[in-house]
């Protein structure tokens, strides 16, 4: 029987080598591909089409929820799993609506984490119990996106959510433009797009919205708070 084939896209690069190993154990799991970054991820799932992509949340230049969103809009069948290490409200809700068909923690079981890939791949939905019992708490509506991967339009487009990590890292607008591969003017038309749209008009505030919304971690920079 062929084996699924699974891409990981997980920043650290120890904890990439580990879930790699622990799967390559199983005789129906093929990792094909490893990604360090979002973008990365989105490359590579599109060059590889694999079964399922195992997608971390916190990655530098482009997350991986937003990583997420970008990939479903060019291959809308794409079978995707977020990895974190939060069970917060936030970072559940954002992964539901991201359209991700399974959560799992990085502190649940490797049996877990092989389970779910069988079940995404099968097209079932699959979070594990944890964040399931959340998604009860978090609203009336958390059934419906748990159950039929709901995505809820986002206040800001995919680019101003590119722009808004970039400038949470502490990316300057030349440094941004480069990553983007787009003109510093047309960085600064988003960023003033997007703060007008939060209502946040200083980069520190932005900073602390873009860790409250769990676009990155509070560690990626605490200099600016």
């Amino acid at each position: 029987m062929k084996p699924i084939t699974v891409l990981l896209a997980e920043d650290h690069t120890l904890v990439r080598e580990g879930i790699r190993m622990i799967l390559n154990l199983e005789t129906d799991l093929d990792v094909v591909g490893e990604a360090h970054d979002g973008r990365q991820a989105i490359k590579l799932a599109l060059e590889s089409n694999p079964d399922v992509v195992l997608m971390d949340i916190a990655m530098p230049g482009l997350n991986g929820l937003e990583a997420t969103r970008q990939l479903l809009k060019v291959r809308p069948g794409a079978k995707i799993i977020i990895l974190t290490a939060h069970c917060d409200d936030t970072h559940v809700k954002r992964a539901a609506e991201s359209g991700a068909m399974g959560f799992l923690l990085k502190q649940d079981s490797t049996h877990d984490v092989c389970r779910a890939i069988r079940e995404v791949h099968q097209g079932r939905i699959f979070y594990c119990t944890s964040v399931s019992d959340r998604f009860t708490r978090i609203n009336s509506h958390a059934r419906d996106l748990l159950g039929n991967s709901v995505r809820k339009p986002s206040v800001l487009t995919s680019r101003e959510m590119e722009i808004l990590q970039l400038i949470a890292e502490g990316k300057a607008n030349k440094e941004a433009a480069a990553e983007l591969g787009i003109s510093i003017k047309t960085v600064e038309k988003h960023r003033g797009q997007l703060m007008k749209k939060l209502d946040i008009h200083d980069t520190a505030s932005l900073t602390r919205h873009a860790i409250s919304a769990g676009i990155i971690e509070s560690s990626v920079q605490v200099t600016m708070l």
